[in-house]
């Protein structure tokens, strides 16, 4: 058994998240735990709603509202959504939570104390309309070094150069359009370049094993050649206060040195949470543990860089020496596991323009199953993808409708209608042998790939047994074996129903990491109670440490959390089948999509698509 700690992308409280949001950190991080977890490793799966920063404050001054209750509400909002959707997390939290502040802020004492965090007069970038500090990414404007229009102030995407908001010609804010203002103020840098040398050795490391996708280790390699220190806080009121600067109640740490400490103060939380303190250091104090960061490309530098530093200047690893604090020695990231982009109708996703497909709008006419059936075998793996209606209807039709369903009802349909049970099976032919050998194989082909993250290629394989499956159907036509009991041919029934059930009950659990609201349908089908894919719930959680908030959280009181016991999720191998378990008439597992819908959703969204797409 190993510990394999599964840290999820944290959505941005600043309004409900939409299908590419969990394409890209939700969906993937869910099949995966969910394996690992069958096939007999410790998963600690958390993450939360990240709550910090200006855009939380703009998208509340627009309501009218205060930042926290802003984030009060999107926080539930996201967390109702992701407990539909069925993504097993043991923790989601969330960044206002006391004990966040608490874990926060002494990682920055610690890596302050060990040398990597240094002063430095920099020239911010204020808003002149409010005088708020506008975070890097909400400036755009032409990258000085190639030349692309809307680069953002940390990074051009077309270059992937890493860039600071002065460097940028043109500057503009993304939110206003406004020229910013830059002023003179001091800020605690984190010295990337004193922590060059041990970054670079442990990405050398990572392309050694092999394991990380192409894309990521050779971007992540290259940030090394511009390395320069990073400002790790901001001109804000709007977040965790600044160790030592307590009276500069403007000055907080940046939101992203504070959102990407969030796996480690969430594997905390659990850990108190569950009664056991110290049961976090498991995940991240033992070398052998091993640790999967789930992600969109746009995330990669945080998760490749800026927290890796972190956790190196933590542990004094960098050029400078150095000793942890009282967290010990912490794991670096085994696999920074980065998505791409899902589009909507060949346009990228955006809220502020109507091109969005909200998780909730989706999941009020849509199976959640069918979403992640889509997200798996059609989403952004290793490549940009497009979400289509047409192509959303023709799979779940034609692969979840057809294919899997189809087997699922016939062969429940006809073991209830002949025998109402699991029946006995005789001996076995060579043509059931062969369909349950290739089924049982599948255990071995299917776990690996989603181990190594191809999870495309999984399903894939999970779905051509599932044709092998059919096929043995019509090849064998049980439907038109009959007689009376003891005969020949209702023997040979008997044991084709037999070698249909274990078919279905083995696919069901290969299938179960992406289908797991199904999978527990189909486990109900064939006698069982439905519970071979435990699912997440939500519980009213008490602040752990009110004392580490400031004022602005007095009363608030406790938060949803994401929680749930996964431990009864079965083994991934096979388990017989029980002879005589009851199999009542089924009712379609999946719904059929009548074709009509695509119309319906492309005119639902006809102001933000182009004319060849809606039509018009």
């Amino acid at each position: 058994m190993t510990h394999i700690l599964s840290a999820v992308a944290w959505p941005y409280a600043n309004g409900p998240r939409h299908i590419g949001h969990v394409a890209g950190f939700g969906v993937p991080s869910d099949v995966f735990s969910r394996y690992m977890r069958m096939a007999g490793h410790d998963v600690l799966m958390v993450s939360g709603t990240d709550e910090h920063g200006t855009p939380i404050l703009v998208a509340a001054d627009e309501e009218g509202i205060s930042a926290r209750e802003l984030a009060d509400r999107n926080n539930r909002l996201i967390v109702e959504d992701l407990v539909a959707l069925g993504l097993s997390y043991d923790l989601f939290t969330r960044t206002t939570a006391g004990n966040h502040y608490a874990v926060v802020q002494e990682m920055f004492r610690t890596v302050r104390d060990n040398g990597y965090m240094v002063q430095r007069v920099t020239r911010s970038a204020i808003s002149p309309s409010t005088g708020r500090t506008l975070p890097d990414r909400y400036i755009e404007g032409t990258c000085p070094i190639c030349g692309a229009a809307g680069a953002r102030g940390d990074q051009c995407d077309t270059c992937g150069n890493q860039l600071d908001p002065t460097d940028l010609i043109d500057p503009r804010s993304r939110i206003n359009g406004e020229a910013p203002e830059f002023v003179e103020s001091t800020h605690w840098f984190l010295d990337l370049p004193a922590l060059a040398a041990a970054l670079g050795a442990w990405l050398d490391q990572r392309e050694s094993s092999g394991t990380w996708r192409p894309n990521v280790i050779k971007f992540s390699q290259n940030l090394l050649e511009d390395i320069r220190p990073r400002a790790m806080t901001r001109d804000i009121d709007w977040g965790i206060p600044v160790p030592g600067w307590e009276d500069r109640p403007t000055k907080r740490l940046y939101v992203w040195f504070d959102a990407v400490i969030g796996y480690l103060s969430a594997s905390i939380e659990w850990a108190r949470r569950s009664g056991d303190p110290e049961a976090w250091r498991a995940w991240w104090n033992d070398p052998e543990a091993l640790s999967y960061y789930f992600m969109g490309k746009d995330n990669i530098v945080f998760h490749s860089q800026i927290w890796p530093a972190e956790l190196l200047g933590h542990n004094g690893q960098g050029e400078r020496g150095g000793a942890p604090g009282e967290l010990g020695v912490l794991n670096l990231p085994t696999e920074v596991v980065s998505s791409e982009f899902l589009t909507m109708e060949g346009r990228k996703f955006s809220s502020s323009h109507g091109i969005v497909i909200y998780v909730r709008d989706f999941l009020q006419r849509y199976q959640a199953d069918a979403l992640r059936y889509f997200i798996c075998a059609a989403g952004p793996e290793t490549a940009d993808a497009d979400f289509t209606w047409a192509e959303f209807v023709r799979r779940t039709n034609g692969e979840l409708v057809a294919g899997w369903g189809n087997l699922v009802n016939r062969t429940a349909s006809m073991i209830h209608k002949r025998f109402g049970a699991i029946p006995a099976p005789g001996e076995l032919q060579e043509e059931d042998r062969a369909l349950l050998e290739a089924i049982e194989a599948g255990f071995t082909t299917v776990g690996g790939l989603i181990a190594r993250h191809r999870q495309k290629a999984a399903l894939g394989e999970a779905m051509r047994l599932v044709g092998e499956a059919n096929k043995y159907v019509a090849d064998t036509q049980p439907f038109k074996l009959k007689g009376e009991e003891g005969s020949e041919a209702w023997l040979r029934l008997s044991t084709v129903l037999h070698t249909l059930a274990q078919a279905v009950a083995d696919l069901n659990l290969l299938l179960s990491p992406f289908l797991p609201h199904s999978a527990n349908a189909v486990d109900r089908i064939l006698g069982g109670e439905g519970r071979i894919a435990p699912m997440p719930r939500i519980e009213e959680a008490e602040e752990l440490a009110p004392q580490a908030l400031p004022e602005a959280f007095e009363g608030r009181g406790g938060y949803p959390i994401i929680t749930g016991d996964y431990t009864g999720a079965p083994a991934w191998r096979r388990h017989p089948v029980p002879v005589g378990a009851p199999v009542a008439k089924p009712a379609p597992v999946f719904t059929k999509l009548e074709e009509s819908i695509v119309e319906e959703e492309l005119a639902r969204y006809a102001g933000s698509l182009p004319d060849d797409v809606t039509g018009a």
